[in-house]
């Protein structure tokens, strides 16, 4: 897989091998608008056709891609609400993936549902984004949670390798908080909208965690092929990482968000571990997730 090699140094880019340049991403788009009623649903096909085609043909970074490189990702929006022609409010799913060295398995990068999520849209209206530029909450999430999804799959193949997205994010909520109409961006009023999980992938408790996620993947996951046993160790020695990061800041959302994509397949690393082994990850778990322990049942048996 070319890419690990790639990008395990972003200032090698410029003397990587020629490839069949690409977009970053491979992104599906859903709208779901099954709990409205309306005369026109129409409109909610052309806007998942626009975002589709806004999201993956731009190009979001300086990196060149191959086309098999591109980060494989999703998000459906849930319009739960019609407020007039052209006002929706609803929630987001995203949710993005990156292959494992030498095998078939993908694993989930970001799974985060966020449910303060309203936006106005006529259709065929062009979708278009300047940087430090905002003139759409729609575009403004939308690119906020591409840059998020760069960042975090920029970190797991090269140490801090994203930062310069995640800073883009940091800087689209900063834009974004000018419009007080806007939601989800606000400081403080929700443990887990836009502006916490940018400013927690920022802040001072984030190096531990950036750093074992980079671990996890590349030391962690790339090596199971050739040697699960060592692969293995190695996420579970990371594992208190966590720990740290909740006593540090008990609502963090990188908690969450690391329960929300990595946790099953925590257990299941653990499923071939030593009995030892499995009591301890299920204590730990079990600590930093009360409200998840069916999820870990395996680790008892």
């Amino acid at each position: 897989m070319k890419k690990i090699n790639k990008f395990l140094c972003l200032g090698l880019l410029s003397i990587a091998p020629a490839l069949t340049e690409a977009q970053e991403l491979n992104a599906r788009v859903t709208i779901n608008s099954d709990q409205v009623q309306a005369t026109n649903k129409q409109v909610f096909t052309t806007l998942q056709n626009a975002l589709t085609e806004f999201i993956n043909n731009k190009k979001w970074t300086d990196a060149t891609f191959a086309v098999n490189e591109r980060i494989e990702c999703s998000m459906t929006i849930l319009i739960t609400e019609i407020v007039s022609d052209n006002s929706f409010k609803g929630e987001i799913q995203v949710q993005a993936r990156r292959p494992v060295y030498n095998s078939s398995y993908t694993t989930t990068l970001l799974n985060h549902r966020d449910t303060e999520f309203s936006f106005d849209y006529t259709e065929f209206e062009p979708l278009e984004y300047t940087e430090n530029v905002l003139n759409s909450n729609l575009i403004a999430t939308v690119v906020f949670y591409i840059y998020t999804i760069l960042g975090l799959d920029f970190d797991s193949f090269s140490p801090q390798g994203g930062s310069a997205f995640l800073q883009q994010a940091q800087q689209i909520v900063s834009l974004a908080q000018a419009q007080t109409s806007w939601t989800g961006w606000k400081a403080f009023e929700n443990d887990r909208n836009r502006h916490a999980l940018a400013t927690a992938l920022q802040d001072n408790t984030s190096e531990a965690f950036r750093e074992m996620w980079y671990n996890y993947h590349r030391k962690g996951l790339d090596e199971m092929a050739a040697n699960p046993d060592r692969g293995r160790t190695t996420i579970i020695g990371l594992l208190p990482v966590l720990e740290q990061v909740k006593s540090t800041r008990p609502t963090s959302p990188l908690l969450q968000m690391f329960a929300d994509a990595k946790l099953d397949e925590v257990v299941l690393i653990y499923s071939k571990a030593t009995t030892q082994e499995k009591q301890e990850g299920y204590k730990m778990l079990s600590n930093l997730y009360p409200a998840l322990t069916n999820r870990m049942e395996s680790l008892k048996q």
